[in-house]
């Protein structure tokens, strides 16, 4: 079945709103996955607690699960399911492979996470192997990609905000507009594409990955840039989770201003829990605080960018007589950022506490699931000459000056705040 013999083909703008309700519905309804265990710490761990019958059945379901809505969404969308669902799974099998290497303890605590993983692999396949054009063709990077970023949403909570603490909140808003409009300005400045310019000060300012991934898709960007931004990502805040810390030590930083530090200024979670270790409980907490408080700031993030990328990048934006109208915008405007909203304040106000605890890990597992087979699926589309080229080196160059100037802001800001 393909698009020209279908009356029926919905936008995949819509396609990911209504995948991702569907998935946050049946979970809400009782269809809750078991989540498949991926952490190990050696050889025997391994064997022990990953290769068992009861964690590949946990795998098997998940397939079938992730299948069948993937499967919708191809349905949807118009594209042959004869091709599409055995590359679907390929793609699928690739991905529980990277997500078990991640799995390792020793790994997890460089901050490497799952979706560097699942590039490589598919970095190493796509340019080593000759693929199949069925198999290139049935690949949908930015379908898995919007559905995590709605099921993403499922953990934004209000309250979760307030909690957050107003002091966080305070840094993390001030670090955010006053890292993301430096970074802009650099990058404008070194020449860098309008897309990478986006999701580097994305990237740096709000959260990392997530953040990259959220903007890419409000702005529909090239996966091949969105991968380099997040190898970027991953790769700094490694140095920066073990130097950091360091520092502070010796200069006797206070744990609270440490905390905020470390919390406003690395780009991944992961990264951030591991640095806060390394000083102190106190500075754990603080460091949680501030990284949840700037999380939470994505939706209204991809939001802005959503609207400000559908107004300036309108062809008929450039004429000043002539500006897009509502209409246009909407039609341009990314709608997995009302799925995300709408999954936010569901999860919020409607659901109760005892229903969002019991679905929030099977929730999470599939939203990492869905960024880890969209990163797979990216690698295996991208060559190795489109990562390291020439012209890769600015969007780098803006990428280091941007995190060094965040590094000291929000040191300046977490020590006016913090510093009691």
């Amino acid at each position: 079945m393909t698009i020209a013999t279908r009356k029926f083909v919905l936008p995949e703008d819509w396609v990911v709103v209504v995948l991702g309700a569907l998935i946050i519905a049946l979970a809400v309804s009782g269809l809750v996955l078991p989540v498949p265990v991926f952490g190990w710490h050696n050889t025997a761990d391994l064997a022990s607690r990953v290769f068992t019958a009861a964690n590949f059945a946990a795998i098997a379901w998940q397939l079938l699960f992730v299948t069948v809505i993937a499967a919708t969404g191809a349905w949807l969308t118009g594209k042959a399911l004869r091709t599409y669902i055995p590359a679907f799974i390929i793609v699928y099998v690739l991905t529980i492979i990277a997500l078990i290497i991640a799995g390792n303890s020793q790994l997890k605590n460089l901050g490497l996470e799952a979706v560097i993983f699942s590039l490589v692999i598919g970095l190493v396949i796509g340019n080593f192997f000759t693929l199949p054009e069925w198999f290139t063709t049935a690949l949908s990077t930015e379908l898995f990609v919007k559905i995590g970023l709605v099921l993403l949403g499922t953990s934004v909570i209000f309250t979760d905000i307030l909690k957050a603490g107003s002091l966080g909140l305070v840094q993390a808003l001030v670090v955010v507009l006053s890292v993301w409009y430096f970074a802009f300005w650099l990058c404008k400045k070194l020449k860098v594409d309008d897309e990478l310019t986006m999701m580097i000060s994305s990237a740096v300012s709000i959260c990392g990955v997530s953040a990259a991934i959220a903007t890419s898709g409000a702005i529909k960007g090239d996966g091949k840039k969105l991968s380099y931004v997040i190898s970027m990502v991953l790769i700094t805040a490694i140095p920066m989770m073990i130097f950091m810390p360091v520092i502070a030590h010796y200069f006797h930083f206070p744990e609270e201003v440490t905390g905020a530090w470390l919390g406003g200024s690395i780009d991944t979670t992961g990264a951030v829990v591991a640095s806060g270790t390394l000083v102190g409980e106190t500075a754990l907490k603080f460091s949680t605080i501030v990284k949840f408080s700037q999380n939470v700031l994505l939706g209204v993030a991809a939001f802005a960018i959503s609207l400000y990328w559908t107004y300036t990048k309108n062809p008929a934006a450039a004429d000043a007589a002539n500006k897009p109208t509502l209409k246009v915008i909407w039609e341009r405007f990314p709608k997995f950022v009302l799925g995300f909203i709408g999954a936010s304040l569901l999860f919020s106000f409607v659901v109760s506490p005892a229903t969002a605890l019991q679905v929030k890990d099977s929730l999470k597992n599939l939203q990492g699931l869905w960024f880890a087979l969209a990163f797979t699926s990216i690698g295996l589309e991208t060559r190795f000459a489109d990562l390291f080229t020439a012209s890769n080196k600015k969007p780098l160059y803006a990428f280091l000056l941007a995190q060094t100037f965040n590094i000291f802001i929000t040191l300046g800001i977490a020590f006016l705040l913090f510093n009691h």
